[in-house]
C-alpha cells in the first residue's frame, strides 16, 4: 500500500500515513477523467445566450416593394435573414448544456485524478489545517511552509468559513470541502493539500 508523509502546519513530518491503494494506487483512466472534466464545465455553463428571429425583430411588417415589376429580387419583409436589422437564421437560444455521467465513471474518475497526484507528487497530506482568525497572511505561511505550488487546492474535511475567508484573495489558491471535491479542480492544480480526516472521508466513502 502507498504510504505518504503527513505534514503539521509548520512544514514538519509528524507521521506517516497508509493511503488506500483501491483509492490513491490505481491505473489512471484517461477517458474517464476527460468525461468528467467535460461533464463539469459543461454543467457551469449558463446557457442564457439568445438571439431574435425574423418574427421577434420589431418593425418589418410592410412588403417593400412590390412583387413583381421592379426588377429587383422579391422581399417579403425587411426583418428577413438577409436584410441589415433583420433577425438572425438559427441562432442560439436559452439552453441547458447539463448532462450527467454514470456514478461508477464519476468515482473512476475521481480515484484516477488522486493516483495521479499520489504518483507525481503533488498531494501534502496535514494532520490538520486550522485557522485561530481570518488571516490571509496565515495561510500564505503554511502554503510557504509546505513548498506548495502557484496553483493550490486545499481539501478539508468540511465548510470552514474562517479558512476560506483566509485563502479566497491569494490568487490560484481555492478550498474545498471533501464533500464537494471534484475531478476538475484535483487536475487544475498542481499541488492539493489535504487533510487527514479528508483523506478519511475520501477512503471511507469510495474503498
Amino acid at each position: 500500500m502507498p504510504k505518504t508523509d503527513v505534514l503539521n502546519m509548520s512544514g514538519e513530518k509528524v507521521s506517516e500515513l497508509q493511503l488506500n491503494e483501491s483509492i490513491f494506487a490505481i491505473e489512471p483512466n484517461m477517458s474517464a477523467m476527460h468525461i468528467a472534466v467535460v461533464n463539469y464545465l459543461a454543467n457551469q455553463r449558463q446557457g442564457t445566450q439568445s438571439t431574435k428571429t425574423r418574427s421577434e425583430v420589431s418593425g418589418g411588417g410592410k412588403k417593400p416593394w412590390r412583387q413583381k415589376g421592379t426588377g429587383r429580387a422579391r422581399q417579403g419583409s425587411t426583418r428577413a435573414p438577409q436584410w441589415y436589422h433583420g433577425g438572425i437564421a438559427l441562432g442560439p437560444k436559452p439552453r441547458s448544456y447539463r448532462f450527467t455521467i454514470n456514478k461508477k465513471v464519476r468515482a473512476l474518475a475521481l480515484k484516477s485524478a488522486l493516483s495521479c497526484k499520489v504518483a507525481d507528487e503533488e498531494m501534502i497530506v496535514l494532520d490538520s489545517f486550522k485557522l485561530d482568525a481570518i488571516k490571509t497572511k496565515d495561510v500564505v505561511k503554511v502554503l510557504g511552509a509546505v513548498n506548495a505550488a502557484r496553483k493550490t487546492l486545499i481539501v478539508l474535511p468540511e465548510k470552514d468559513d474562517v479558512v476560506y475567508r483566509s485563502a479566497r484573495n491569494i490568487e490560484g489558491v481555492k478550498v474545498t470541502p471533501v464533500n464537494a471535491l471534484c475531478v476538475y479542480d484535483i487536475l487544475n492544480s498542481d499541488t492539493m493539500i489535504i487533510a487527514k480526516d479528508a483523506v478519511a472521508k475520501i477512503e471511507e466513502v469510495y474503498a
